[in-house]
């Protein structure tokens, strides 16, 4: 049934002639009768085209379309109608013509003899230019001073390296006894890394809290203050409780006057805020008493005052007396040691870990030490989910997307 089916419809197909306009609009009874004709002078014959049948007609004429009319004119032995459109040359290569060198007035030639001298004009002479050299530098002075500046800083670019070249040796370090021989070329690449992101710690580190208006002696208290407030706080809020501290005139004396209640509210939301109040309350009144309102320089009379720890001392004596006396080891330089491998066996203490790092690492590197790893963990070598991808050293850490192996030996 189906191929009987679909043979019927083969065959009316076959059958079904193309419908032309002419033939549509015959169908529709639309017959177009033209009002008037404009037979052409030239023609003996009564052939008409579909051009000239612009207003009415008589009912001799015969009707061509645009096709059949310029097919039938060309039987005729008539030539085609020239039309507007500038048609481009059809050649091989389309190559541009050859400019003609005697018009070109830039080239002037002088018969002397037998030779022929050809003078090339590539600007008018010195003489009858109105352009003089000290307008052209003058014009030229702030562009090319512009392309100074560029250079120069696309040379200091150049000078910032963007990963260590693990085959040059580090000449002055050659003889440190390091747990992990990489030692350096991840030291070099935290630079790096640290020179080209800022962090928290940059804007708003200890080092930025105390009032820069403020006498000496008020500066090392303040400096001491914000190292209190900042054991396990962000550095966030370690800032914004010592502005409120510095909008109250943050001195010893203020501190031992100031009610607890109003110390602790100004301190929230530092963690431990209650204990670090506490904490100021005794520490003010032991500087006062032995130190003029000033704190001790040395790490081991400042491990001695309440609510500061060896980390806190070491940074201090940096800051404040701009001494180096130890490395600062806070979580982050913790954990960041640990994961390069810089330790002989890993620590779980930050004070193991200072104690370790103190027998090898060279005594002019403790100062930028901390500041370097702080910034590098708090951007990078987070403490959860580091982004070894962004890291320079993922090739050469030994903790590189420890992660994600750990997930794969789980599957």
């Amino acid at each position: 049934m189906n191929t009987r089916r679909a043979k019927f419809i083969l065959n009316m197909a076959k059958n079904v002639k193309k419908l032309t306009l002419a033939s549509k609009l015959v169908k529709r009874g639309d017959i177009i009768e033209p009002t008037e004709i404009i037979s052409r002078q030239s023609r003996t014959d009564n052939l008409r085209d579909i051009e000239d049948l612009v207003g009415a007609g008589s009912s001799n004429s015969i009707y061509f379309s645009p096709v059949q009319a310029r097919k039938q004119r060309l039987l005729n032995g008539e030539t085609p109608k020239k039309t507007n459109i500038k048609l481009e040359a059809l050649t091989p290569t389309r190559v541009p013509p050859k400019k003609n060198k005697k018009d070109d007035q830039l080239v002037t030639k002088t018969q002397v003899g037998t030779a022929t001298v050809v003078k090339c004009k590539l600007m008018p002479d010195s003489v009858d230019s109105p352009l003089r050299i000290d307008k052209i530098k003058q014009e030229l002075e702030p562009q090319i001073k512009q392309e100074l500046i560029t250079q120069d800083n696309q040379e200091g670019l150049v000078n910032i390296k963007k990963e260590p070249d693990p085959t040059v040796e580090p000449s002055l370090y050659i003889e440190v006894d390091s747990p992990n021989p990489l030692w350096y070329y991840h030291l070099e690449s935290i630079r790096v890394m640290r020179n080209s992101k800022s962090a928290p710690v940059d804007i708003m580190g200890c080092h930025r809290c105390a009032d820069s208006k403020a006498d000496a002696k008020t500066q090392r208290f303040q400096n001491l203050v914000a190292l209190m407030l900042s054991s396990q706080t962000k550095d966030q809020t370690t800032y914004e409780a010592m502005n409120r501290l510095k909008d109250q005139n943050l001195t010893p004396l203020k501190i031992k006057e100031m009610p607890v209640t109003e110390l602790e509210n100004l301190l929230h939301p530092v963690s431990f805020y209650k204990n670090k109040a506490k904490y100021l309350k005794q520490t003010v009144d032991i500087l006062i008493e032995k130190y003029d309102s000033d704190i001790p320089d040395n790490p081991k009379e400042l491990i001695a005052l309440p609510g500061v720890g060896p980390k806190m001392a070491h940074i201090c004596m940096a800051v404040a007396w701009n001494k180096v006396t130890g490395i600062g080891v806070d979580v982050h330089v913790h954990r960041i040691s640990n994961r390069l491998g810089w330790l002989p066996k890993p620590t779980k203490e930050p004070e193991q870990t200072r104690i370790a790092l103190e027998k090898w690492l060279p005594h002019s590197l403790w100062a930028e030490v901390n500041h370097l790893f702080v910034g590098f963990g708090q951007t990078i070598c987070t403490p959860v989910k580091p982004n070894c991808g962004e890291c320079l050293n993922k090739d050469i850490c030994p903790s590189a997307n420890a992660e994600a192996k750990q997930k794969k030996k789980k599957e």
